[in-house]
């Protein structure tokens, strides 16, 4: 569980509470608000999980070693750029992915805005709670708990199966091919330094729909430096056998 720039301790403490209600433990904030969030009387029956929870400066931090990073949010004000899931579908893409051997994250953003077009460009997915179009935004300790609530039904250490799939490349080494990719664009003068933003976004969010492996993953890296090397030095010609 990801809180981004939550501002009020109480809602920490609800998260985690939330929780230890369904079986779960790991929390992390990404640069919250107030400087004393551990000490939210709202953990009641779950002050050792708040002790516990890592603080993290960026998104990028909290998620570097997840393979399937799901955000949430309502669609009422965003026009989504990952696919979109309804909350009961969820569980099953969760459910693959650990018994896959991946590692997920559930991404919640601030309580007065949610998370930003930057925040989710670190997702794979969107996750949409089905609410009344009448009231679409939920409370944040509330929308964790019915999110919890959901994918508790099966949570229970799934098994790997030598017949699962390899995991997804972590969201760290997709991040880390992205720069390598846009330092290779820009050596090439694929588009102006004015792009350069808009190109990094648009690269996380392509690797992230092509969900790669691990080892896929190194294979592009070690090309796109190859590349790199090549248009440094100044030539594209291919070394002769």
């Amino acid at each position: 569980m990801v809180l981004v720039s939550p501002r009020n301790p109480l809602n920490i403490g609800a998260v985690a509470r939330a929780l230890a209600n369904f079986g779960f433990a790991q929390l992390k904030v990404v640069a919250p608000f107030e400087a004393h969030w551990r000490e939210a009387r709202s953990a009641v029956g779950a002050p050792e999980l708040l002790a516990a929870a890592t603080e993290t400066a960026s998104v990028a931090d909290a998620v570097a070693d997840c393979t399937l990073v799901v955000g949430t949010g309502t669609l009422t004000y965003r026009k989504p750029e990952q696919p979109v899931v309804s909350l009961p579908n969820l569980s099953p893409l969760v459910e693959r992915e650990l018994k896959r051997g991946g590692r997920v994250a559930l991404v919640f953003g601030p309580e007065k805005h949610g998370l930003t077009r930057e925040d989710l460009s670190y997702c794979h997915i969107l996750v949409e709670i089905p609410t009344d179009p009448r009231q679409p935004s939920m409370n944040l300790g509330q929308a964790v708990a019915v999110c919890l609530y959901e994918l508790s039904s099966w949570a229970s250490e799934p098994e790997k199966s030598e017949a699962d799939e390899r995991p997804a490349a972590p969201s760290a080494d997709l991040d880390l091919l992205a720069g390598v990719v846009e330092e290779a664009m820009l050596a090439a003068g694929y588009s102006p330094r004015t792009m350069q933003p808009a190109n990094r976004h648009d690269l996380r969010l392509l690797l992230r729909r092509l969900s790669p492996s691990k080892k896929d993953a190194r294979r592009i890296l070690g090309l796109f430096r190859r590349i790199l090397w090549r248009l440094n030095r100044g030539t594209g010609e291919a070394d002769e056998e």
